[in-house]
């Protein structure tokens, strides 16, 4: 009989790359995740991993198994959510993957809430960028998470994916209380063509946005200087190195320094959205933390 659980070992090694950075995902030392991986190929009597340079691979036996075992663990993963449905109590340990800004203004806000009304539940939170937040959801690495989609900006969330919208947010153009735009009641990207800009690094989702933004402009956002955290894009607007285009969910207070002024022509949204395995979707502990996300 298939060891379930060293097929999630296994499973972990394939999306990490080593079994290392499996154990570092699963919890495990990485001593226990070799011991079930060739465990497993004692059951099964074929190899499941090779060694390729630092790191390791699936065989082919590996990937077949793997590929195969994933359907076997989520409909596992769905009788154990019905079983809990039946009882009607939420209990059991969640896993929750968040971006920063709705760890802080939508995630923290509800923990404790969540907590005393189940004392039974506990939760694990993670943070992580919305990409990362999906792959970990789908591969089964985490239970619940949640993302953001700023307008036409396409975020890809596979088939066995559900999703929930858990709230929307608006960004501001932050200044300087002295910039020649603070006093404005709205502002659109032709006014800002000749702004200096602190943004998220290539490849995010905000970056995408903001250059987006600039479409019939002719030009694009001349980016200043580059960082992570909206918290980091704040205090350099305020130490006078440029503007930065800040959602409003998870923001510090501006303080007497800086003014939020809003955009338009496109103004800049996005929906946040909580995802998780179908087959988690009669789960009352999924249920009852995606009930609080958006209330």
């Amino acid at each position: 009989m298939i060891d379930l659980a060293a097929l999630t070992s296994l499973r972990a090694v394939d999306t990490h790359g080593s079994v290392v950075g499996a154990a570092d995902a699963l919890g495990f030392t990485p001593s226990a995740v070799s011991q079930q991986v060739k465990r497993l190929e004692k059951q099964t009597g074929v190899p499941l991993l090779e060694r390729v340079g630092r790191g390791v691979i699936l065989t082919n036996h590996g990937r077949h198994l793997v590929d195969a075992g994933a359907r076997l663990l989520a409909d596992l993963e769905e009788v154990e959510s019905g079983l809990h449905e039946r009882a009607g109590t939420v209990s059991g340990h969640l896993r929750l993957t968040a971006f920063s800004t709705a760890m802080r203004g939508l995630v923290a806000p509800v923990v404790r809430d969540l907590r005393t009304a189940h004392p039974d539940l506990t939760l694990s939170l993670t943070e992580r960028e919305p990409w990362d937040t999906i792959d970990l959801v789908a591969t089964g690495q985490s239970d619940l998470g949640v993302v953001h989609r700023w307008g036409d900006v396409p975020i890809t969330i596979p088939d066995h994916l559900e999703t929930t919208q858990v709230a929307d947010d608006v960004a501001d153009v932050v200044v300087p209380l002295d910039h020649p735009l603070a006093g404005r009641s709205r502002v659109t990207p032709r006014d800002l063509v000749d702004e200096g800009w602190v943004a998220t690094p290539e490849g995010t989702i905000c970056r995408e946005w903001l250059t987006r933004m600039y479409a019939g402009t002719g030009r694009l956002p001349r980016i200043a200087h580059t960082a992570m955290e909206f918290d980091s894009h704040l205090a350099l607007v305020r130490a006078g190195l440029g503007i930065a285009l800040v959602p409003r969910l998870g923001r510090q207070p501006l303080g007497d320094e800086l003014v939020g002024v809003p955009a338009h022509d496109p103004e800049p949204t996005r929906d946040v959205i909580a995802v998780h395995r179908r087959s988690m979707a009669e789960s009352p502990a999924v249920r009852a933390v995606l009930a609080r996300l958006s209330s």
